[in-house]
């Protein structure tokens, strides 16, 4: 008998900040690996931007986030950040999304972060964010953002997310993105 006969097994993504760009290049093959290694089933990769899909029978996430960090270091020698979020938090962060996913020339962005500081850090810029360029709202545990198309790292929000002290406490990733970790 399998070692998880009898154990529910839940669907899990992974989300990795910052691979395949600025030079640390992983490929989706080795992604896999690692994930398997680890012991996760059914492990899938969506896009190359970091996003792993995997079932685990385990439901402590703190504890999968760090195992996968290590393995992740270990294996590609990086400092790796990684948000693990099962597939019901992520249709309700999706399903939530308060602005239109659809608006013409403008981008639906979600930011995660579990720090609460971090959320209300960056909530707190909102008040001077030009409406025209983008605009945030809250979430549970995110950060809503939309902002016009080709003014992602230009923009004041932008350029707030991207700060390197932001780094191992947040990762953005386009709403449509979240949807094919859905399907």
């Amino acid at each position: 008998m399998p070692p998880h006969y009898g154990l529910s097994m839940t669907r899990y993504a992974a989300l990795l900040r910052g691979i395949n760009v600025g030079g640390i290049n992983i490929k989706m093959a080795d992604l896999r690996s690692t994930f398997a290694e680890l012991g996760f089933e059914n492990v899938k990769t969506v896009l190359a931007s970091g996003n792993v899909l995997f079932d685990s029978d385990r439901d402590d996430v703190p504890t999968l986030k760090s195992e996968i960090e290590s393995a992740l270091r270990a294996d590609f020698h990086y400092e790796a950040w990684v948000f693990v979020l099962d597939l019901d938090t992520i249709r309700k962060i999706v399903d939530d999304y308060p602005f239109d996913p659809e608006r013409e020339g403008w981008h639906p962005y979600v930011l995660v972060t579990p720090d609460p500081e971090v959320l209300d850090t960056l909530l707190g810029i909102r008040d001077d964010l030009d409406p025209e360029v983008e605009r945030v709202q809250a979430g549970d545990g995110v950060l809503y953002w939309e902002v016009e198309r080709g003014m992602t790292l230009k923009s004041k929000f932008g350029k707030s997310t991207g700060t390197p002290k932001l780094k191992a406490f947040t990762t953005t990733r386009n709403l449509r993105t979240l949807l094919k970790l859905l399907k």
